[in-house]
């Protein structure tokens, strides 16, 4: 099995006529994914690839079902295009898009729970259940199917990570980039949950790096609530205090969220935590056999 998007999944993309969403969307049909048309406003009645495009979310969902959302529009009308996904009904929008407001997105996160859907990111590089679809811009060559649950803060450790996994014959169920933001729509404890009520999960790769509480309140989840393994990586270890590295969440404050903080709450959570990403496939094989 997976979670949240499988080869069933009815997918559209918001911004299909430009260029990221147009060049994705090819991607992702061709690697299987069931993408059934996409939005770009006053395009309606065009086609991408033979793709319907229309002109509002609603008109999409009413003449295709789709189910899930891929934002790929720029930051200052994204928001709108995650509320128009929420309000015709799409229950879960991934949105790649990086560079909108904090604010902004806390609205669009309340707005989302109030009305029944869930929202992946933004400024994240979408989600893929190996070997069935994806949603967004991973690299489908790197994945392979398997049982191997991915949580991440980010894109590029993801891929290595994940790449790891693959050359060392461990697949994957469900990868999920959550996204670098400070305010992101689904988070560790989310996911973990999902996770765990999945029977063909087998253990969980965290993925995270400094800023923030996440990866401390994910170790108080696990040690309470997982039966599942789960095996650790953050990123930061050597990250000043006071300096964003890269994300826009990954920042130290007042000595708080520091990569050795959250390391030692995972341990003591009894997550073994690798210190090099290419580590955590012997780090899931000891504690798998």
């Amino acid at each position: 099995m997976s979670i949240l998007i499988d080869n069933s999944t009815r997918v559209m993309i918001q911004g299909i006529t430009g260029r990221d969403g147009a060049f994705h969307a090819r991607k992702m049909a061709a690697e299987g994914t069931r993408i059934v048309g996409g939005v770009t406003p006053g395009k309606g009645g065009t086609e991408v690839d033979g793709l319907p495009v229309f002109n509002t979310v609603s008109e999409c969902v009413s003449a295709t079902e789709a189910e899930m959302s891929v934002v790929f529009v720029p930051p200052a009308p994204a928001s709108g295009a995650i509320r128009e996904a929420v309000q015709a009904g799409i229950r879960t929008v991934v949105c790649i898009t990086e560079g909108i407001p904090v604010h902004s997105m806390m609205e669009n996160i309340r707005y989302a729970r109030q009305e029944g859907s869930r929202i992946i990111g933004a400024n994240c590089p979408g989600l893929i259940s190996p070997g069935k679809a994806k949603a967004g811009i991973m690299p489908t060559v790197i994945h392979t199917p398997g049982q191997i649950g991915v949580i991440s803060r980010s894109g590029t450790l993801t891929y290595e990570i994940v790449h790891s996994l693959t050359l060392a014959g461990l697949g994957q169920s469900t990868c999920i980039g959550i996204g670098g933001d400070p305010v992101i729509g689904t988070g560790f404890i989310d996911l973990l949950e999902m996770f765990e009520a999945d029977p063909d999960t087998e253990a969980v790769v965290l993925i995270g790096e400094i800023g923030g509480d996440a990866e401390e309140r994910a170790a108080a989840f696990i040690a309470e609530k997982m039966s599942k393994p789960v095996a650790a990586f953050i990123a930061g270890r050597t990250a000043p205090p006071g300096k964003r590295m890269g994300h826009a969440g990954a920042i130290i404050s007042s000595g708080a969220g520091t990569a050795d903080s959250k390391i030692a709450v995972f341990k003591e959570a009894g997550v073994p935590v690798a210190a090099l990403p290419g580590e955590v496939p012997d780090i899931l094989e000891s504690i798998l056999h």
